[in-house]
């Protein structure tokens, strides 16, 4: 009799200690603050280039080509393009904990307009930033992407 008390115990300590070393944790995948931190560390260093800017799945990447955008640690950003420089601003933030990078350029038209949003944070390397921003009033999803020089 005292066997057969012993094999369900057993068992019940087994699987205890199998549950207790899973975990739905995932360490691939940074929290808001830490993509917002990574964000705010990497986006200061050196300049940057538009390498994707696709409007609800129409790329206008080109409407960037030669433009080199250098984000301040005084949060403003320049984009220049030879003669032409284009002034903003650029902060950090979450929205229902979804972290975002929010451009604010100057222009009221044109392609600086265009990237003037909320951005979704969706990576973050020390050389590369992907956005994505999914408009409010039309559900369309635009992205962009900054590739360090």
């Amino acid at each position: 009799m005292k066997k057969f008390f012993l094999i369900p115990v057993l068992s019940s300590i087994l699987l205890l200690n199998l549950a207790s070393t899973c975990s739905s944790d995932d360490d691939s995948n940074p929290s808001s603050s830490q993509l917002i931190i990574q964000t705010q560390n990497s986006i200061v260093s050196g300049s940057w280039r538009v390498t994707l800017f696709s409007e609800d799945g129409v790329v206008q990447t080109s409407n960037y080509n030669g433009y080199n955008f250098t984000f301040n640690a005084n949060a403003t950003v320049e984009a220049t393009n030879g003669t032409t420089v284009r002034t903003g601003t650029w902060t950090t933030g979450t929205d229902d904990s979804t972290p975002k990078l929010i451009l604010t350029f100057t222009a009221t038209t044109g392609p600086f307009e265009e990237i003037s949003e909320d951005w979704r944070i969706v990576s973050v390397t020390s050389s590369r930033i992907e956005l994505r921003h999914v408009s409010g009033g039309d559900g369309s999803i635009d992205l962009l992407t900054f590739q360090k020089n």
